[in-house]
């Protein structure tokens, strides 16, 4: 892991890899997305160790990525939802699945497609500018110190 405290690191994506940078993390965060939200389910559908399945969940919680709510008290039960902050991430996951599905395609295809629920379009790998509404690709952009 990195330091938190990146004192040579000037980066906001090493401070957001710090959070959501470790493999089980993205893929919780999905599962959340895609509607799993109790341990057992989380564990059954990664296939992740309980103990590591806690200690990840624990630290989505601490970064306010993820919530905990009880839903069944003795023996206390919690479920896991996206805040805000976790809700944030979908265009980063659909983006990496996108990217996934490109490159690193399964035998018969994709194996899940994102879809509008209101006309059933699905997203497009686009990035756009905020003053001219270009789509921007990799030789449009640069990168510049802030400030």
């Amino acid at each position: 892991m990195l330091d938190r405290e990146y004192p040579n690191q000037l980066c906001s994506v090493a401070r957001a890899l710090e959070v959501i940078g470790q493999r089980w993390s993205l893929l919780l965060v999905r599962d959340v997305f895609l509607g799993r939200h109790r341990f057992d389910e989380l564990c059954a559908s990664t296939g992740i160790t309980r103990s590591v399945l806690t200690a990840r969940l624990t630290h989505l919680v601490d970064e306010g990525v993820l919530r905990r709510e009880c839903y069944q008290s003795g023996p206390e039960r919690f479920e896991y939802h996206l805040t805000e902050k976790g809700r944030a991430l979908l265009p980063v996951l659909a983006q990496l699945m996108l990217w996934g599905d490109r490159y690193y395609p399964g035998p018969d295809g994709p194996p899940l497609l994102l879809e509008h629920r209101d006309c059933g379009g699905h997203p497009q790998d686009v990035l756009r500018c905020d003053q001219c509404d270009h789509a921007l690709t990799a030789s449009d952009v640069r990168a510049r110190p802030a400030g």
